[in-house]
């Protein structure tokens, strides 16, 4: 009998820790966010080469959105800011390409970025309040443009874009 009770008790502690722990993530979901994504970068080098494409489904054009590069490099990354081109197209024909320098680091060479052992992650905004044109399928095109190629101890770059607040 008192197996069984305590067996019981148990199976009821579980559970409520269960709900617990569903209701805790549940609320983490970002109802901003049209796409929030991260590639990484082969060894670390980001070449010439590797222009990384993302898709993001716009569903409301009468909607403003901000989209964000995402970023980390490790501290090793040489450079205190990065130079990238970023194209946008909505069909095969690229519509704009536009050249962005993103400052990760300040004067006084410290990171700005927030740090996590030896990765800092950035989350730099370079389109704020863009109305798209259209509903429908958008594609981002991200391209390193700095003089080395490849651009060494970039560990992973993404986009984001989200519903303007």
């Amino acid at each position: 009998m008192r197996a069984a009770a305590t067996k019981n008790k148990l199976m009821k502690a579980s559970t409520l820790y269960f709900c617990f722990i569903l209701l805790a993530f549940s609320g983490c979901t970002d109802k901003y966010a049209v796409i929030d994504t991260n590639t990484e970068i082969p060894n670390r080098n980001w070449s010439y080469a590797n222009t990384l494409k993302f898709d993001v489904n716009i569903a409301d054009e009468k909607e403003a959105y901000n989209v964000y590069m995402n970023l980390r490099v490790t501290a090793d990354y040489k450079y205190s800011n990065m130079f990238v081109l970023v194209a946008q197209s909505a069909t095969k024909k690229v519509s704009h390409v536009q050249r962005y320098e993103l400052t990760l680091a300040n004067r006084e060479g410290m990171w700005l970025g927030n740090g996590s052992g030896n990765l800092y992650s950035y989350q730099l905004r370079f389109i704020n309040h863009y109305k798209f044109p259209a509903k429908g399928l958008y594609h981002f095109y991200i391209e390193q443009n700095m003089r080395d190629n490849p651009l060494r101890e970039v560990s992973d770059v993404g986009l984001r874009v989200e519903k303007a607040r």
